[in-house]
C-alpha cells in the first residue's frame, strides 16, 4: 500500500472522478500481456483466452468490460496503447514530459508517461484535461490534416485493411518510410537497471521469471553500450524528424495484429506487440490508439495517431474527428 496518491491521481480526484478499484498489470509494467506471476492473468473481456495487453492491461480490461469510464496507465514503450488496441478501447500516450510521473513507480524515466485511457476518445479528452490542463483537442475537418501512413505492409491483413479504411477520410495521405529505433534498446535497459539496482540486490528471488530474465539482460548492458544508445536515439529522434516533416499526424495500427492468444505467452508475442508503439517512444511524441473496425475473430483492429512532440491537442482532435464518423464498438 503506497503511503500517498501519485500527482496524477491527485489530479484527477481534483477534478472529480472517483477512484472504483486498482487494476492488476505486468510485473513492474515491464511487459506486453498483463500475465502477473503474482497476481494472475489479467482477462480480455472480449475473449477470455487472448492476451489483454500490457502493461496497463487491467485498467484497458475494466473499460471494455463496462466497470469504469476511464483509467490512468503508464507507458514507456507501448504499456497505455497495446492494451487499449487488444481489448478495442482508447489509449492515449501524451508527449513525455508533459503529464507528472511524481510517485509512479518508474520503468525507464526517460521514456515513462503516464497517459488515460477511456472506451471513447471523448472520454480520454476528459481525462486528460485533468492530467494536463493545458491541451484541448484542435478542432479541424479530417480533409485538412496531412497524414503519412506508416508500417501498414507489416500487418496482418484485415488490420492493414482497417487501417486503410480509417485512412481514406482523409484527403492528402501518402505513404512514409520511418526509421527503426533497436539502436537505442540499451538506453532502455540501462535505465531500468538502474531503477531496479538496489531493489534486486535485496529480492531477486521474488521477481517473476520473466521480469527476472528482462532485468538480468539489463544489466549486462555495458558503459559503452549505454553510451552509444544515448548517441543512437539523438541521431533516431533527427531521423524521424525528417522522415515526418510536412505531415500533421503519421498513421500507423497500433500493433500489427488482434489481441494474440495467452496461450503463446510473453516471449511469443513481445516483438510483435511492441512493433509499432516502441519507436513513438524513443522520440517521445504524442501518440492515440483507437479501435478502427473488427479484423480477425470478431477482434478489433486499432490505429495508431502520432504527432509531432507538443501537438497533443491536434493528435485528441483527429481522433475525436475519426471517432464521429463510426460508433465506438465495445460491449
Amino acid at each position: 500500500m503506497p503511503a500517498e496518491d501519485a500527482a496524477c491521481v491527485g489530479l484527477t480526484t481534483a477534478a472529480g472522478y472517483a477512484v472504483v478499484g486498482k487494476a492488476n498489470l505486468h510485473e513492474f509494467a515491464f511487459g506486453v500481456t498483463s500475465d502477473n506471476p503474482h497476481f494472475g492473468l489479467v482477462a480480455n473481456p472480449l475473449d477470455s483466452s487472448r492476451f489483454a495487453g500490457g502493461s496497463s492491461g487491467g485498467s484497458a480490461a475494466a473499460l471494455a468490460g463496462g466497470l469504469a469510464d476511464a483509467a490512468l496507465g503508464t507507458d514507456s514503450a507501448g504499456s497505455v496503447r497495446i492494451p487499449a488496441a487488444c481489448c478495442g478501447v482508447v489509449g492515449f500516450k501524451p508527449t513525455h514530459g508533459r503529464v507528472p510521473t511524481d510517485g509512479v513507480f518508474p520503468l525507464a524515466p526517460s521514456f515513462d508517461v503516464v497517459g488515460p485511457m477511456g472506451r471513447t476518445v471523448a472520454d480520454c479528452v476528459a481525462l486528460h484535461r485533468a492530467l494536463d490542463p493545458t491541451v484541448e483537442p484542435n478542432s479541424m475537418e479530417l480533409t485538412d490534416v496531412r497524414v503519412g501512413l506508416a508500417w501498414l505492409d507489416r500487418a496482418d491483413p484485415l488490420v492493414r485493411a482497417r487501417v486503410d479504411e480509417a485512412a481514406s477520410r482523409f484527403t492528402a495521405s501518402e505513404t512514409i518510410e520511418l526509421p527503426g529505433s533497436e539502436a537505442v534498446d540499451n538506453a532502455f535497459r540501462r535505465e531500468a537497471a538502474n531503477v531496479h539496482r538496489t531493489l534486486w540486490a535485496e529480492h531477486r528471488e521474488r521477481y517473476g521469471e520473466d521480469v527476472r530474465m528482462k532485468l538480468e539482460r539489463c544489466f549486462a548492458v555495458t558503459d559503452e553500450e549505454y553510451e552509444a544508445a544515448v548517441q543512437a536515439r539523438t541521431a533516431y529522434a533527427d531521423a524521424w524528424r525528417d522522415a515526418v516533416d510536412g505531415y500533421d499526424v503519421v498513421l500507423t495500427p497500433t500493433v500489427p495484429c488482434v489481441a494474440p492468444p495467452a496461450s503463446l505467452g510473453e516471449r511469443g508475442v513481445r516483438d510483435q506487440l511492441l512493433r509499432f508503439t516502441d519507436p513513438v517512444s524513443a522520440v517521445g511524441c504524442p501518440a492515440l490508439a483507437l479501435p478502427c473496425g473488427t479484423a480477425e475473430d470478431g477482434l478489433p483492429a486499432s490505429l495508431q495517431i502520432v504527432g509531432q512532440r507538443d501537438a497533443d491537442g491536434l493528435v485528441l482532435g483527429v481522433g475525436l474527428g475519426l471517432e464521429a464518423d463510426r460508433e465506438p464498438e465495445l460491449p
